[in-house]
């Protein structure tokens, strides 16, 4: 992991602001959903981009009992 050298302070209602010059490296754009993982003492945070459970594939996905599957594996399975 690489460190920025940015510190930010977390306000009263817990949110904290990620500087511009970090969103655009990362192509994190206004309304961007992002993902929020825990790896010990750690907070990672992702851009969101759903994504078949199988196969990775981000086109043409859909839910099935709250997971994601794209159209090729639903069909797949389907056999």
């Amino acid at each position: 992991m690489k460190s920025t050298g940015i510190v930010r302070k977390v306000d009263e209602l817990g949110r904290i602001v990620l500087p511009i010059e970090l969103r655009r490296t990362l192509g994190i754009e206004i309304k961007d959903a992002l993902e929020i993982a825990v790896n010990g003492q750690q907070i990672i945070l992702s851009k969101y981009e759903p994504a078949c459970i199988f196969c990775g594939s981000a086109s043409d996905v859909k839910t099935f009992k709250e997971k994601k599957v794209c159209a090729k594996c639903a069909a797949e399975l389907g056999q």
